[in-house]
């Protein structure tokens, strides 16, 4: 009985933990593109706060990257699960994911005009500190916002889950604001 009574207390304590995070669905665009975006904030806190920026493995924009919004959110910060390739395409299916994922690393320019676009939309958002926005990425998302640090992009903080290390563009130095993190690990699915 006492376990019960333990185990009933802490689930009430984790749905009140959650209970002000709001998740929504959003479209935003990067010229002509429209991008299928997640956005998770707490809407008990007051006043603004950092964000961050959720960047998907190479499976897509799904619910993985749209968890972990929330769970930032659940911290304290608004997080923006962000769509590197289009139209929220994912799939189950290594051949598409490789596929899809070497569209975008084939033209960087791209890339960053997305994951810019990604940045400027939560950048606006009223519970966000403009000044204020990180990037985490995970496998083809660790690698993207690894480059988007190389590149400069205006970010106070990029980590990197078992992403992609080599580059074709090394950090400028003075260049970059970012500081980079980066936790290579073994990837244990295709990624």
């Amino acid at each position: 009985m006492k376990n019960i009574v333990i185990f009933l207390l802490l689930m009430g304590l984790m749905i009140s933990v959650q209970a002000g995070v709001v998740g929504q669905p959003l479209e935003y665009r990067d010229g002509e593109t429209v991008m299928q975006g997640y956005l998770a904030y707490d809407d008990t806190i007051e006043g603004n706060r950092p964000g961050i920026l959720v960047v998907h493995e190479w499976w897509g924009h799904n619910d993985y990257a749209r968890r972990r919004a929330e769970q930032l959110a659940g911290m304290g910060y608004t997080a923006l699960a962000v769509d590197m390739y289009g139209e929220g395409k994912q799939t189950a299916h290594p051949k598409d994911a490789g596929k899809f994922a070497g569209e975008v690393k084939k033209n960087m320019a791209v890339a960053t005009a997305r994951f810019e676009a990604a940045r400027d939309l939560l950048a606006a958002h009223p519970t966000v500190k403009g000044d204020a926005i990180s990037a985490i990425g995970y496998c083809f998302g660790g690698g993207i916002v690894l480059e988007m640090a190389r590149r400069g992009v205006d970010l106070d903080l990029v980590a990197s889950f078992h992403g992609s290390l080599p580059t074709e563009h090394p950090a400028q130095t003075g260049k970059v604001k970012a500081e980079v993190l980066g936790l290579q690990w073994r990837c244990r699915s295709f990624c």
